[in-house]
């Protein structure tokens, strides 16, 4: 059973899993990307404050890095540990323009429908851990 503190953080990860797909049909693609990364920090940090008996999660934004500290490193396939490291800049670097704008230029319709395929698969993945 999920301790309140894991499911506020599984909560959240839902919400921005639904904010990415209406992003998405808004072709808000950049956001998209954002919130696909929303959802999977959060969905890692439930699995550490559930783990941790219901300390609070690092102030950690780097997938790669929760990753590890929820111990589900370790556990990823090759695949889903190359789509964390290519989300994981999606949080800090599309908040600054030097990298909004590279980052916006390799964002489509088509690769945003992938982000948030591979994100409900990660999340879904993520959660069966719980």
């Amino acid at each position: 059973m999920l301790d309140q503190n894991a499911a506020h953080w599984l909560d959240m990860a839902e919400y921005d899993l639904e904010t990415a797909r209406a992003m998405l049909v808004t072709k808000r693609y950049l956001y998209v990307a954002f919130m696909c990364h929303q959802t999977i920090e959060k969905a890692l940090k439930a699995v550490i404050a559930q783990t941790d008996g219901n300390a609070e999660p690092p102030k950690v934004h780097n997938l790669v890095r929760l990753a590890e500290l929820s111990n589900l490193s370790e556990l990823l396939s090759p695949p889903r540990k190359k789509f964390i490291s290519i989300l994981s800049p999606m949080n800090i670097e599309a908040r600054y323009t030097a990298y909004k704008d590279e980052i916006a230029a390799g964002l489509s319709e088509q690769k945003c429908t992938e982000l948030i395929k591979e994100t409900e698969d990660l999340f879904s993945w993520i959660k069966q851990r719980l």
